[in-house]
């Protein structure tokens, strides 16, 4: 026997009854009759009610007898079967895991700290009884591997001086990466008989060694890209006014001029401080 098979054992009320009837029914005859002929009932009630198995909602019982496999019990209820089946209770319900923070190195070789929120469930289970040997154990050990090899796979994220444009990093690409982190567990928990049905990252973070390093590119990062894009604007805006200041005749700029307005205008648009202007009251010339 390699797989699961699903069996239902006789009714779990009916035997009870006739359970009862035998033990109890011979302890009455033994009394009534003083007679030791009816102890036989009293033992074979007794041992009768080593053969109940109650089922509980979203729980399945496996069958073995003599380390023989004699199938599963998935249908919740109150059964009836040989006393001297052993049963092992499996759960079938969803369970969460959420991994130990892990400290992995990126694809980049940075120390990132990272840690995921699993959430799985057995559908096989024979698998998960006699394929490995603790299932639960399993989904631990097997999601931190995971975890390790996921983070060597992408940069935690993506700088503009490393001449690096990856499409998906840990954190930017969070479907991209959840679903890889998916399929990655899958491949390694279908042995143990286990579904997952849902995988993601918990917590992601540099280490704490070059966490202030890393805080302080980033600012550097966004800094540059936001003075490229007020540099960007204001050269459009001093285009755009010489374009207006021409069209509309208002001033007559030669090349000295429309340089040093060029000069101001970029001073008061890309300066971090507010200008102070100077009036000239004389002429251009002076």
């Amino acid at each position: 026997m390699k797989s699961e098979k699903i069996i239902k054992p006789a009714n779990g009320y009916l035997m009870l009854a006739i359970v009862l009837i035998f033990f109890f029914g011979g302890i009455i005859m033994s009394i009534i009759h003083e007679t030791p002929l009816y102890i036989p009932l009293i033992i074979i009630g007794f041992i009768g009610f080593f053969g109940f198995i109650l089922v509980n909602p979203n729980t399945s019982k496996v069958i073995l007898l003599f380390g023989k496999y004699v199938g599963t019990i998935k249908e919740n209820g109150l059964y009836w079967a040989n006393p001297l089946y052993r049963k092992k209770t499996i759960s079938l319900r969803a369970s969460n895991f959420d991994s130990e923070r892990l400290k992995v190195n990126d694809k980049l070789g940075n120390p990132v700290m990272i840690s995921t929120i699993l959430v799985w469930r057995v559908t096989n289970t024979y698998k998960a009884a006699f394929d490995v040997d603790n299932y639960e154990n399993f989904v631990r050990v097997q999601t931190d591997a995971a975890v390790r090899k996921l983070a060597s796979m992408y940069p935690y994220d993506n700088f503009a001086d490393e001449g690096h444009d990856e499409d998906i990093t840990l954190r930017s690409s969070v479907n991209e990466v959840s679903e890889a982190l998916e399929k990655e567990l899958e491949e390694r928990l279908s042995i143990a008989g286990i579904e997952v049905l849902e995988a993601r990252i918990g917590y992601l973070a540099y280490a704490q060694e070059i966490a202030s390093a890393m805080l302080k590119r980033q600012q550097a990062t966004a800094i540059v890209a936001a003075r490229h894009k007020i540099v960007q604007g204001a050269v459009e805006m001093v285009e755009m006014a010489l374009e207006e200041l021409s069209k509309k005749e208002i001033v007559e700029l030669d090349e000295e001029r429309k340089a040093a307005m060029v000069s101001n205008l970029l001073v008061i648009l890309c300066g971090d401080k507010e200008a102070s202007p100077v009036v000239n009251t004389g002429t251009l010339s002076h």
